[in-house]
């Protein structure tokens, strides 16, 4: 009995190693589509002269998951609701947070972001996007690095404190 609870912790640990190593892998990725919606959102404020609520469906009709859920959610409760865009805004990041691999950083940035969305003309407009894509490049280059240095580490982590627990308990 106790061989089977020491492969089942040893089996907890290294999932939940492998799952901290995923996070550290995909939170680049995020970033990189977040920059991208932003520069398709730029290109639909600038150049086509969509409203936002346009801009967001066609956005969402262009990237994957899990930021085509957040710009589909932004179109939808923009159309539903009428609260500011700034409220609906902190609430679908909030919900991003929790369905991404993004980070405290890039909900700072992405809060900061939509406290302008919406507030000023085309050219200040493109300007915070502009501002919001440089945080996001310095952002991207430390989810890089966190991942070249962590992953390895966390998989074998989480293999190495299972096994060292089951052996002190043994």
């Amino acid at each position: 009995m106790q061989w089977i609870g020491a492969l089942l912790f040893i089996g907890t640990t290294t999932w939940i190693g492998f799952e901290w190593s995923h996070r550290l892998t995909t939170r680049p990725k995020h970033i990189r589509q977040l920059k991208n919606a932003l520069q398709i959102l730029e290109a639909e404020i600038v150049y086509s002269h969509l409203p936002l609520q346009d801009a967001f469906l066609n956005i969402s009709n262009q990237i994957p998951e899990p930021l085509k859920s957040f710009f589909k959610s932004l179109f939808i409760t923009m159309k539903k609701e009428r609260i500011s865009l700034h409220e609906i805004w902190d609430k679908q990041v909030v919900q991003l947070m929790g369905n991404s691999s993004l980070g405290d950083n890039e909900a700072e940035i992405l809060k900061q972001f939509g406290r302008t969305l919406g507030q000023h003309d085309v050219h200040q407009q493109q300007k915070h996007i502009q501002l919001a894509v440089h945080h996001l490049d310095r952002e991207l280059e430390n989810a890089r690095d966190n991942q070249f240095k962590y992953s390895k580490m966390a998989k074998s982590l989480g293999i190495l404190c299972g096994l060292f627990i089951v052996l002190l308990l043994i």
